[in-house]
């Protein structure tokens, strides 16, 4: 008779025929290991092996008698305990089943899968804040003060953020729902963010960016804060690495699609455009940031069985487990405190060096917008190969060499580009500038994100990587803050006297130079906060 089989099963392994556990798999049961394909499968279903957290389907029943089955592996996924109509919509597990990290490696499409929706998120946020957000400011507040409403608009937007993200990453690890623990934040998250988008792009004065800009903010990070519990829930530790570097190449190939799009609407614009023809001309692109986001999104819920169940609930309320997720035993992981101020410090950089790369060409070299915008597409294209080329391999030296060697390697390369766009004379030598800044880029998103993943708990991985974003959503505020100060203080120190224009500024081609050159003293300092990061991998 033909039998399905099973590598050798141990006491914890579990086997789904149909969506049911059947008798023959309990534990105990002398037959379990092999089973009569007629009896227990009828209609030809398929046999899942769940084992270790790994799920293997062997061959259909209807092949050939004496066939070898052939596993093949797909996303970790626990073993059903109730029926469809058993399990809730939506609901917070009280005793959910515990499974073990996954072993088994993934297949590359699984991890290009799992990594996708970094693609969608990065498109939107690199669109609005290298292109869009800038030119908005520029319009309403003029040249000297667009760094000051740049800051201002960004902070009140990641103060939304810095709360949503962890308290939704922590609810996500204790829920059960018929699609898992974060689908339904990730599709929720992602519809909301095409609704806010929209209004963000009807928003005709600043305080409706502002709100628009928070509610954005709001959605995003509600999708976030579970998406990033995917890799501690289904990524194998030896894998980690080559997912983090997969990341980096979606985060650089999101950031060229948004930024392209977002140029789309500012090639069309004049120097010194008023508002509303800056909003008008760029209302579609900011809308269609949404569209990339909602097709990755789609890939993914497809495609990812979520796995690994959260630790168990014992009784409390959502509004116990929300609050939780700022609770201060948080502290007591000093390694994770301090790799997340190095977060924080060294990517205040990036988000300054986006943002003020129009001020440079526009201010510094004195370009119009139709002059600046195929420069403006080779600063990005330059730092998106550059970050491409380092994030896979940077990912597998940390495999190598340990993570932090090659983190402040990545400071060492920022540093450099960083000097070169201050002090640079000509235009040549500005772009050269930014192939370090982009290695470095492509080698701190990968390795970073690679030992944050290492030194947290595997069981509560959504809050621990949802207060993780905090860094990454607070540093860009503080670079911009920090460097928009700079930017009206030199800009006002060369005017020729009271009510001269800041385009009368004689400093006001060295006021962008000046801003970015500032954030040196974040890298230094990022640099010092990793010295303190015990870099040991945790398996919990």
């Amino acid at each position: 008779m033909d039998r399905v089989r099973r590598d050798a099963p141990d006491d914890g392994d579990h086997v789904s025929v149909g969506g049911q556990v059947p008798a023959w798999a309990e534990p105990g049961n002398p037959d379990r290991g092999a089973h009569p394909v007629g009896s227990a499968a009828p209609g030809g279903l398929h046999t899942h092996a769940y084992r270790a957290g790994v799920l293997t389907r062997w061959a259909n029943t209807s092949e050939a008698v004496g066939s070898r089955p052939r596993p093949y592996t797909q996303f970790v996924q626990p073993a059903p305990q109730a029926t469809p109509d058993e399990t809730p919509l939506i609901a917070i597990s009280a005793e959910p089943t515990r499974v073990e990290r996954p072993t088994t490696p993934l297949p590359l499409r699984h991890l290009l899968v799992l990594s996708v929706y970094w693609l969608g998120i990065n498109a939107i946020w690199a669109g609005l804040h290298v292109v869009i957000l800038p030119k908005r400011m520029e319009a309403i507040f003029g040249l000297g003060q667009a760094g000051l409403g740049l800051a201002i608009v960004t902070i009140a937007g990641v103060v939304t953020a810095i709360v949503v993200q962890p308290t939704v990453g922590a609810i996500s690890d204790y829920t059960t729902s018929r699609w898992g623990r974060r689908k339904p934040y990730i599709v929720i998250g992602t519809l909301l963010d095409m609704v806010f988008l929209w209004a963000l792009a009807s928003a005709d004065t600043y305080l409706a960016i502002v709100a628009g800009l928070v509610l954005l903010q709001f959605s995003s990070n509600f999708a976030q804060g579970p998406f990033q519990g995917y890799v501690p829930d289904l990524v194998p530790a030896a894998q980690v690495g080559r997912a983090s570097g997969l990341m980096g190449v979606m985060i650089i190939l999101g950031s060229m699609a948004g930024v392209a799009i977002a140029a789309a609407g500012y090639i069309q614009l004049e120097a010194g455009a008023p508002a509303e023809v800056v909003r008008q001309t760029l209302f579609w692109p900011t809308v269609a940031l949404g569209l990339i986001e909602l097709a990755t999104m789609l890939i993914l819920v497809r495609a990812v069985d979520e796995g690994r169940s959260g630790p168990a609930r014992s009784g409390r309320s959502w509004t116990s487990i929300a609050l939780g997720a700022w609770g201060t035993d948080i502290l007591r992981q000093r390694s994770y405190v301090w790799l997340l101020v190095s977060r924080l410090l060294y990517l205040a950089t990036p988000g300054v060096i986006s943002g003020y790369t129009i001020f440079v060409l526009e201010r510094s070299f004195q370009l119009s917008p139709d002059e600046a915008f195929p420069f403006l597409l080779t600063t990005g294209a330059i730092v998106a190969v550059s970050t491409l080329l380092a994030a896979l391999p940077a990912a597998r030296l940390s495999d190598r060499f340990g993570r932090k060697r090659v983190i402040y390697l990545s400071f060492v390369l920022a540093a450099v580009g960083i000097v070169g766009m201050a002090l640079s004379p000509m235009l040549e030598l500005t772009l050269a500038s930014m192939i370090p800044i982009g290695l470095s880029a492509g080698a701190f998103l990968t390795v970073d994100w690679a030992l944050m993943t290492d030194i947290i708990p595997k069981a509560t991985a959504g809050r621990y990587m949802g207060i993780s974003n905090v860094a990454t959503a607070t540093s860009g505020p503080l670079g911009l803050a920090v460097a928009g100060v700079i930017l009206y203080l030199v800009t006002a120190a060369g005017l020729p006297g009271p009510g001269a224009g800041d385009p009368e500024s004689i400093f006001l081609g060295e006021a962008p130079r000046a801003a970015i050159g500032s954030m040196l003293v974040f890298i230094a300092g990022a640099a010092w906060a990793l010295g303190r990061v015990d870099e040991r991998r945790r398996e919990d």
